[in-house]
């Protein structure tokens, strides 16, 4: 038998290797003789450098960067054996670098995001794998392009503030100063999100409230952006603010793709292609994938049905395993995966089934007692 596993990660107890080798774990108990493929999964959030570097045998490295209050941290990122870059935007610019009362997206910035890519610049990166879910800010991604040397000035030509109050300063764009290598790099951005720079679907009225925004600041913010769309055009006159995908990160999908020419694309789609994910289901006798929680948003599209899709054209038997089941996640049943199983064991507290050593175990204990089931019939 041979078994692909794909999971992806269950955020805060297992990376996407780690619930791997516990699927893999339990497996070997019932079938010694299997072969398993480990196969690193993410979809452009958290867990998409290490996933992408255990996987493909790249290395990590740190940058000292600005977080997004301005202070300065350590953030990692990593490097793929054949030199491309891959980035987190929220290990520079990400919600959980703050507390709660520390959130205001007036006032966080890009501009760590940006000093992660001049890093990877200077040690000869050209190609970049980016994923920009998780993000603090609403800057229309200008801090991130400030850090790469573009001028985002104010009446005076200064460098305008940090955040969106940033925007509101912003009077005039220049490339002048911006690191000349750039023109030789190639980004592609793994997100799944499609709202536009601006509107009711906008990342003001959507994702700015969980960032700290109140109602009055959503109306300024996004007047700032409207603006700041216009002023773009000036630099690169395609620039749209109805473009799918503008407004993730706050905005700045548009300020990757309008300014540094970037490609976006579905998270999952671009790691099921940088990992060759696809090349080890059509040899595989049955598929196993699965996520923290499984529920309709999963069937919408998330990892585990990206994954089964793929199975599925190839005619493989797709089998997930998940930290809970939520409301929805029989839908799954409907896009590609056969059967899903709940690893929760016995009653604990939400501390005690997301400890690392816990959650392994209730893995490869759950993956056990499937495949003896599938061994009983196999016979």
């Amino acid at each position: 038998m041979k078994a692909v596993i794909a999971i992806d990660s269950f955020k805060g107890s297992l990376s996407s290797t780690d619930a791997g080798k516990a699927a893999a774990e339990g497996i070997f108990r019932v079938f010694p003789d299997a072969e398993t493929v480990i196969m690193p999964v993410a979809d452009g959030g958290e867990g998409t450098v290490e996933a992408l570097v255990t996987g493909l045998n790249g290395q990590f490295r740190e940058a000292k960067v600005t977080d997004p209050l301005g202070r300065k941290i350590i953030a990692r990122y990593g490097i793929l054996p054949d030199n491309t870059a891959v980035i987190e935007m929220a290990a520079a610019s990400g919600l959980t670098l703050l507390s709660e009362i520390e959130r205001d997206p007036m006032l966080t910035t890009t501009y760590g995001t940006g000093e992660l890519i001049l890093d990877a610049i200077h040690h000869g990166c050209r190609s970049f794998i980016i994923g920009i879910g998780g993000s603090a800010t609403n800057d229309g991604g200008i801090g991130c392009l400030q850090a790469l040397g573009f001028g985002m000035l104010n009446e005076n030509g200064h460098q305008v503030s940090y955040g969106a109050k940033g925007l509101s300063e912003l009077a005039e764009i220049t490339d002048n100063n911006v690191v000349p290598e750039l023109k030789e790099c190639h980004f592609h951005v793994a997100c799944d999100v499609t709202n536009p720079l601006c509107g009711e679907n906008g990342c003001s009225a959507v994702f700015a409230p969980q960032k700290g925004a109140d109602t009055e600041t959503v109306r300024l913010m996004d007047s700032y952006l409207r603006r700041y769309a216009e002023l773009t055009k000036t630099y690169s006159p395609a620039a749209s603010p109805d473009t799918a995908g503008a407004g993730a990160a706050g905005g700045l999908g548009f300020a990757l793709m309008f300014y540094l020419g970037a490609k976006i694309e579905s998270g999952i789609q671009l790691i099921m292609r940088e990992t060759r994910l696809e090349e080890a289901i059509k040899s595989a006798d049955i598929v196993i994938t699965g996520e923290g929680c499984l529920d309709s948003q999963t069937a919408m599209g998330k990892a585990p049905v990206g994954i089964a899709k793929i199975a599925k054209k190839y005619g493989k038997p797709v089998i997930a395993f998940c930290g809970a089941v939520r409301e929805g996640a029989e839908l799954c049943n409907k896009n590609g995966i056969d059967s899903y199983f709940p690893i929760l064991r016995r009653v604990s507290t939400l501390e005690q089934a997301m400890d690392k050593t816990n959650a392994y175990k209730n893995l490869s204990d759950t993956a056990e007692q499937v495949f003896r089931t599938i061994r009983l019939f196999s016979k």
